[in-house]
């Protein structure tokens, strides 16, 4: 799964050092019900833990990160949770005066018998988290590909920012 965005007229840098700020995933996307962050930069290896809305009850995981500050690469893996594996990375790179945003992953719950049901809902509700956050982090975004978000909107982005 994918999700490809630009960020028009930013730094890569700014824009990588925002996208790992888990701690403001929830008031960014709805879908996210909390985050804890364990450790992150400056350090160059990361932890989370991650609770999302998913069908009618709680998606929860803790993954390790590492943080590549001079490649603009973030690589996260689950360490514990309701996942079989979960995986993925966040690209960033500097495209003019845009930023290219790439963020992918690879998830498996292993039940194959619900595989046609948990997954599409599973892609749905990552792709929207990563877009709603995205868009609610920086002021000029342009989601790439399929993706549509519902009208229900995410909670302020800027509440309690200055």
């Amino acid at each position: 799964m994918e999700l490809e965005a630009l960020v028009h007229g930013e730094n890569a840098e700014h824009v990588f050092d925002n996208i790992l700020r888990w701690d403001r995933y929830p008031e960014l996307a709805p879908h996210v019900r909390e985050t804890t962050v364990h450790s992150t930069l400056p350090d160059p290896r990361g932890s989370s833990s991650w609770a999302l809305h998913f069908r009618s009850g709680l998606l929860r995981w803790t993954e390790d990160e590492t943080f590549d500050r001079e490649k603009l690469r973030i690589g996260f893996s689950q360490s514990d949770g309701d996942f079989d594996e979960f995986s993925g990375t966040w690209q960033v790179e500097q495209q003019g005066d845009d930023v290219s945003v790439r963020f992918s992953c690879e998830f498996d719950f292993g039940i194959p018998s619900l595989e046609s049901i948990l997954d599409p809902i599973a892609q749905r509700v990552i792709r929207e988290t990563i877009a709603w956050a995205v868009t609610g982090l920086f002021e000029k975004v342009e989601l790439l590909g399929e993706i549509e978000l519902p009208a229900t909107a995410a909670p302020s982005a800027t509440s309690g920012e200055g």
